[in-house]
């Protein structure tokens, strides 16, 4: 029995690659139709790293102030938050875990005023769950003593509010006290012990710390909201919070960070795959000349098909032939585009900084954008993906080609000859 695939085949497809001295035309077909599909390749890996480094880089700053999950009670009062803690803490997959209380509130600072959202902690536990301690950039977080009514804010809160550390701010809070004057706002005055900067105007611009004693106190509250979890692995954050949850008695509740920040990170995912599908075009326009030097090597080759064809040479082996050049093409094409892009996204920083101080330019100002660099991370399953992708259009070009010079009749060929 004649074996599907035989040596001749791939030998006289291989030979087609380059054509005879008198037509160097599609050679250069060839040669456009492998850096197309180089150029798709390298240009697919090297934006979805960057996208991938964005995500990575937005993460970990939105997650190095946010818990990874919370535990909340439903009357929003975690009155024996000590036990709930300890049973927390042991699952072997929860890193921390620490209390907190959450407000709203007014700050003040003579004309200049500001909303803020008012989180109370225990500085003790609270660098259990967050890395707040590594984003002071004045003062320190463990002068936020009980008592002492001190206050950590932002960075970008403290412009607004023209404030530094040692500076007063009177804190205005929703809830009022009933005098015999009338119904007055209820005011405390704090002193600033500390100023952070994450990199997200969420948090830079929005958020001020003060110890949890001293939250409870101004509005008049027993216990804090909640408990934020730390675990040891963000990504198996969900897995974790639903296998808390059992161990926890009672009417609470579990709300992990893929839940509370759902919109933004379905919006980046979305994005991501958005671009893909976009950029995959450029390999299906590559995959259009794959096509086009096909056709015009197949009316090159019209003898020659008509000759293989006399000598018993099969449809499907003048089919195979045409095949195995269009997808030589492709995987050429497909395994320097990978080099290529493999490359360009392992160096993307040192390059864009190499253009930016060669012509003296920022692409990403500091004033302006809070990434002020390029971040790449390079994954290999969108590697693998990219180019299983691009081998694939590849051979789907062949077939139209290559059907064409199978079903080519020897006669025909020949006639003016």
């Amino acid at each position: 029995m004649p074996s599907m695939f035989n040596p001749y085949e791939l030998f006289i497809g291989l030979r087609y690659m380059r054509a005879k001295r008198r037509n160097h035309f599609i050679s250069f077909i060839s040669l456009t139709s492998v850096l197309g599909v180089a150029l798709g390749v390298t240009a697919l890996i090297t934006v979805l790293s960057v996208m991938n480094g964005f995500h990575k880089e937005l993460t970990d700053r939105t997650l190095s102030m946010a818990s990874h999950a919370t535990v909340l009670e439903r009357n929003e009062n975690l009155s024996n938050w000590r036990i709930i803690a300890e049973q927390v803490e042991s699952h072997p997959e929860v890193a921390g875990v620490a209390p907190y209380f959450r407000a709203e509130g007014m700050l003040v600072n003579d004309k200049q005023v500001s909303g803020t959202i008012i989180r109370g902690i225990l500085p003790e536990e609270e660098i259990k769950v967050s890395e707040i301690s590594e984003k002071i950039i004045e003062g320190e977080l463990a002068n936020l003593k009980p008592g002492e009514f001190g206050i950590v804010l932002g960075k970008e809160l403290s412009r607004s509010l023209h404030v530094l550390t040692g500076s007063k701010v009177t804190l205005v809070a929703p809830q009022a006290n009933i005098t015999p004057a009338g119904i007055l706002p209820r005011l405390k005055r704090f002193t600033v012990v500390g100023i952070f900067e994450v990199g997200m105007q969420e948090f830079d611009s929005a958020l001020a710390l003060i110890h949890l004693d001293d939250a409870q106190k101004l509005f008049r509250k027993t216990s804090p909201n909640g408990l934020r979890i730390k675990t040891t692995d963000i990504m198996r954050a969900p897995i974790i919070s639903r296998e808390v949850m059992k161990q926890i008695p009672g009417q609470y509740w579990i709300m992990d960070w893929t839940q509370r920040h759902a919109n933004l990170f379905h919006a980046l995912r979305t994005e991501k795959i958005v671009m893909f599908v976009i950029l995959t075009l450029i390999v299906a326009v590559a995959a259009f000349n794959i096509i086009s030097t096909l056709v015009m090597t197949v009316t090159d080759k019209q003898t020659d098909i008509a000759v293989l064809r006399t000598l018993g040479a099969s449809p499907l082996s003048i089919m195979l032939i045409f095949m195995i050049q269009g997808t030589v093409i492709g995987v050429i094409g497909t395994i320097l585009g990978v080099a290529g892009g493999v490359w360009l996204a392992s160096n993307v920083e040192w390059i864009v900084q190499s253009i930016e101080q060669a012509f003296n330019v920022d692409f990403l100002n500091e004033n302006v954008y809070y990434i002020s660099t390029l971040p790449s991370e390079l994954k290999w399953e969108d590697v693998t993906i990219i180019s299983v992708v691009a081998f694939l259009f590849s051979l789907l070009s062949t077939i139209y080609p290559a059907r064409q010079a199978a079903n080519m009749q020897p006669a025909e060929a020949l006639r003016y000859e």
